[in-house]
């Protein structure tokens, strides 16, 4: 918490006689326990009466500047060795603030949607990994969630934060495991800002400026943000106020006793439509179940697939589950002594900040369960609004973070411009995965974009993503492959890299829970690319192919000692590749490692002419590494076109 000095009385008497002094602040990202990064210029900047002078002294340098005519005031303090802890005081005419417990290090900013967000309290081993995670040279900072339609120059109010049991477990995981590593090898502090939001677009991660860019926003040159949208922050915000103190919950809609004559009827599960076809915020839905004498008091399962975005759910007027964010699926306990004989309420509170509303599943996957046998929620359910967008002013473009390019980098990214960072860690591309085509383009222009805005070329480092969903019987094209081609794609960039995870997602689960491997695995990549050490940091890349008779042969750049298999089975036999001849038509193919090559073939294609490995949703099965064990990311050979090229 920062201390803040009390002026005189003298100074009091004048600021009261005056009333217009105005006391020295500094943005949130300044406080206590935080990092600064080393061997770069210090930037420390903040709000002051205009003209007012203002000192700020740290590690025996004293600066002073002077606010200009708005109030702002910035000072650059030389760049230091890495060490602390250190204070700060910041002293304006009549106030001064003073920090402590400052460190000198690496900064990492760290962002994405839900699998950066997925706190450490949810991941493989958390009791363990919370239980050690104490370690004063690593300190936390998490940026609230906030949708700004105007760039700002602060984040909502928050501080740093020393790492131990109490502060790690609701912070990033995959932030967490990763500056773990980094500090560990490196003996160096190292400071992690965490700022993500589940369930986002990389186009709203972008600025506006470098929006301008994008095909889809390109004919909005020259206009600002909020002459775009047609709404402003005060619409959102009453909006926004309006959701918090919805009246259906002040109404208790959940009640068994909530009369519903006037409610309107709907399929449910489906994805809001009709009237709500165009409306963001909180809908009500509820349904009657008959149940047997002898569920009476038993405890059960409700499962209600996918909802977007968030949902809280009652049996019998007793709150079962709930959800903040879009598609996990939800599958929530009831507890014994809720259910009973004959009719049973359900009622489920549906919240939707992003265009599309509703539920994802099909009728199969929406049931009660109750001691082993499953009863249909499928059906016709009443339904009746609290909240909606449409009278706030938006309709058609929603609320929500993805209703419109910039929305959290005006408020969650552009405020730390300035704030020097070692590099960046990025953990998003599930929500693109269907336009992963102009991801190819969307995902170079973010990078780009934040690095002109910091003004310098720092490191960029990803998480490609996961293996998921069932894993297919037969060779099909797929969505998620196209958006890791993508991902590889963006490789071209200097100082980027990217952690490959296809072997420790879940096919269930969008939210796999190992994020130890994950931040394990953007730390090798960044001891490679940021800090400049002999290790590989990433898997075997595909150089090339060339054709012998009905064999395809291909060539691999970063092997270190060479080629393996991750299970180290005799026969150097790879899982996971494909083979087409002019048809087009792939079929599974057998591959192995020979001669520091992979050799590829299917006896029954004569005239091989593309090869594809891991090309599918879950290529859970691959096993192409190099010789520090890191695997190969999924590519393909042909460019025929795919799902989401238009």
């Amino acid at each position: 918490m920062r201390k803040i000095i009390k002026p005189s009385l003298l100074a009091v008497g004048l600021l009261f006689s005056s009333f217009m002094q105005a006391t020295v602040s500094l943005p949130h990202f300044f406080s206590d326990n935080m990092v600064l990064q080393r061997d770069m210029p210090i930037h420390i900047w903040g709000k002051a009466d205009k003209k007012e002078t203002v000192t700020v002294s740290f590690n025996g340098t004293s600066i002073t500047a002077k606010a200009d005519q708005h109030g702002r005031w910035q000072v650059e303090l030389p760049s230091m060795r890495y060490g602390g802890p250190f204070s700060m005081t910041v002293k304006g005419h009549d106030n001064t603030i003073a920090l402590d417990n400052i460190l000198i290090g690496d900064v990492w900013l760290c962002s994405g949607q839900s699998n950066m967000e997925f706190n450490l309290s949810g991941a493989h081993n958390a009791e363990e990994a919370i239980r050690q995670s104490e370690n004063k040279q690593i300190r936390l900072l998490t940026v609230p969630k906030t949708i700004q339609t105007n760039e700002c120059d602060d984040i909502q109010e928050t501080s740093w934060e020393e790492c131990n049991p109490l502060t790690s477990p609701t912070f990033s995981a995959v932030a967490y495991f990763f500056g773990q590593a980094l500090e560990k090898e490196l003996d160096v502090p190292v400071g992690l800002i965490h700022s993500s939001w589940g369930g986002t677009d990389i186009e709203t991660w972008t600025s506006w400026e470098a929006a301008m860019e994008n095909p889809v926003y390109a004919s909005y040159k020259g206009k600002t943000l909020e002459k775009a949208l047609g709404y402003s922050m005060q619409d959102i915000e009453r909006f926004k106020k309006a959701l918090e103190k919805d009246k259906g919950l002040i109404e208790k809609w959940y009640a068994p006793t909530m009369k519903t004559t006037d409610w309107k009827k709907v399929h449910i599960p489906s994805i809001w439509s009709g009237d709500l076809k165009n409306e963001d915020g909180v809908v009500w839905f509820r349904t009657e179940i008959d149940l047997p004498d002898e569920t009476a008091g038993l405890e059960g399962h409700i499962q209600l697939g996918g909802i977007d975005d968030g949902d809280i759910t009652y049996v019998n007027g007793v709150e079962v589950g709930r959800t903040d964010f879009w598609f996990a699926n939800r599958n929530y306990h009831i507890k014994d002594g809720i259910l009973k004989s004959g009719k049973n309420i359900i009622t489920l509170r549906m919240t939707d900040t992003g265009t599309i509303g509703g539920m994802s599943a099909k009728d199969e996957e929406v049931f009660l369960e109750v001691a082993g046998r499953k009863y249909p929620l499928a059906g016709e359910w009443s339904y009746k609004p609290s909240v909606l967008s449409s009278s706030y002013g938006f309709s058609n473009t929603g609320s929500g973070p993805n209703s419109f390019s910039s929305l959290l980098y005006n408020g969650m990214i552009r405020p730390l411009v300035g704030y020097n960072i070692k590099g960046v860690i990025w953990y998003q591309g599930e929500n693109n995965a269907a336009h992963a085509w102009q991801y190819r383009s969307l995902f170079p222009l973010m990078i780009n974009d934040w690095r002109k805005q910091w003004g310098y070329e720092f490191p960029f480092i990803w998480v490609q993503l996961a293996n998921f969903m069932a894993i297919e019987a037969q060779p099909q094209e797929s969505e998620w492959a196209e958006l890791r081609e993508a991902q590889n794609m963006t490789l071209r960039l200097h100082k980027t890299g990217q952690a490959v995870i296809t072997d420790i997602g879940e096919a269930f689960d969008i939210h796999p829970r190992n994020k130890q491997d994950v931040g394990k695995r953007l730390a090798q990549n960044a001891l490679k690319i940021a800090y400049g050490q002999d290790v590989l940091g990433a898997g075997p890349v595909f150089e090339s192919m060339k054709k012998e008779g009905n064999k395809i042969i291909l060539s691999f750049s970063n092997v270190g000692k060479g080629l393996s298999t991750s299970d180290k089975n005799r026969y150097s036999y790879i899982n996971g590749f494909t083979i087409a001849g002019s048809d087009r038509k792939f079929v599974w193919a057998q591959a192995y490692i020979h001669d520091g090559k992979v050799i590829v073939f299917n006896d029954e294609i004569k005239e091989p002419v593309a090869v594809r490995y891991g090309w599918s949703n879950n290529p859970a099965d691959n096993n192409l590494v190099n010789s520090d064990g890191l695997l190969a990311s999924p590519f393909r050979t042909d460019s025929w076109k795919g799902l989401t090229e238009k």
